[in-house]
């Protein structure tokens, strides 16, 4: 019998170091028969599209800026465009992948994203630095880190969950708590949660094709 082979699209924005781990991972085989087939960037200068390069993925570079400067009164419009048109890259590159995964993905996605994905039976998962229901949305980190300082919080973590339409809020596939230091810096608590961040993302993607490669057998 043939073992499953498992495709990924990976949207990045930046520095690329969660990409990095999922890279690693798929070479090491932590993610057994698993590749990253396309990545992703909304930003030109990320350099996780030099990590992609340097491993031989094929890269595409997808910005929101023209989009506002065709519909400059109308912001929904150009961002559902613009998800529309991520949505058509993604279902016309070949193979097409069986999830994408956000690592570091700056761009909240629309239904226009979303509703075609769903039709095509592609998961998309997450990566956020906050545990459910806690800090969602950008600067979560700083806000964990103030929480500690200012109000006594002892705690904070990191989850990789489902996307949907919702900011942060859908199903959590795995969490990690992180212990909040007092005295800490938040540059020392960025560090120590990146750490937890390219564990967990890996982990979390693990799962999710664990889940697809059931349904597949259960066919």
């Amino acid at each position: 019998m043939t073992e499953q082979q498992f495709n990924l699209t990976v949207l990045i924005s930046g520095n690329g170091s969660n990409l990095q781990a999922l890279i690693d991972a798929c070479a090491s085989g932590t993610l057994p028969n698993t590749r990253i087939t396309h990545v992703i960037s909304n930003r030109k200068a990320a350099y996780g599209l030099e990590r992609a390069t340097r491993a031989s993925i094929p890269t595409t570079y997808h910005n929101l800026v023209a989009y506002k400067k065709k519909h400059p009164d109308n912001t929904d419009t150009a961002r559902a465009q613009y998800d529309a048109d991520l949505a058509n890259i993604i279902l016309t590159s070949t193979p097409r992948p069986d999830l994408i995964v956000c690592a570091g993905w700056m761009h909240i996605v629309t239904a226009s994203f979303l509703t075609p994905m769903a039709e095509a039976g592609i998961k998309i998962i997450n990566l956020h630095p906050a545990l459910p229901g806690e800090f969602a949305g950008a600067g979560a980190i700083e806000r964990a880190w103030k929480a500690g300082h200012e109000q006594g919080l002892k705690r904070t973590g990191v989850m990789i969950h489902e996307v949907i339409a919702e900011v942060d809020a859908g199903e959590a596939v795995v969490t990690q708590e992180v212990e909040l230091r007092e005295g800490e810096s938040l540059e020392a608590l960025e560090e120590r949660m990146h750490g937890v961040e390219h564990g967990l993302i890996v982990e979390g993607t693990r799962r999710v094709l664990e889940g697809r490669g059931k349904e597949r057998g259960s066919r």
